[in-house]
């Protein structure tokens, strides 16, 4: 048997009652055809962008959690540590963790005094900061 695969008409001339609905229905395919292949190049446009934007911003919230559950488990560690440090000495490690507050604190206050509700009781304060010359002396 013979098997048609593709049939090529190179010069078409339709008689003249029909030539303008052929041209119209020749210019409709192209135009079918212009506005498939504008289609095609916006979707090989957007879609792509969209999806790497979308994979960013996946990637973005995980790392953030990834670095939240990782701090998260550090201060429990470092609070863990602390706490078995104040088992053992209990007066010794509330002094030390005043002391280093006040250290991180103190220097932020300036020429402040800290004293209690009524202002009859001044607070323990130790000279925290160490005075440059003396240090180099």
């Amino acid at each position: 048997g013979i098997k048609v695969e593709q049939v090529v008409l190179q010069d078409v001339n339709p008689p003249d009652p029909v030539k303008g609905a052929f041209n119209a229905v020749n210019e409709a395919q192209q135009e079918k055809e212009t506005l498939i292949n504008q289609a095609k190049a916006e979707y090989n446009k957007v879609i792509p962008h969209a999806r790497g934007q979308a994979r960013e911003t996946i990637e973005k919230a995980e790392g953030y959690a990834t670095a939240r559950v990782n701090n998260a488990m550090g201060e429990a560690t470092r609070f863990n540590l602390l706490y078995q440090e104040y088992m053992k000495a209990p007066e010794v490690t509330k002094n030390r963790i005043y002391l280093e507050t006040m250290q991180r604190v103190l220097p932020k206050l300036g020429g402040k005094i800290i004293t209690d509700q009524d202002g009859s009781n001044v607070l323990p304060l130790l000279q925290m900061q160490v005075n440059s010359k003396a240090a180099n002396n």
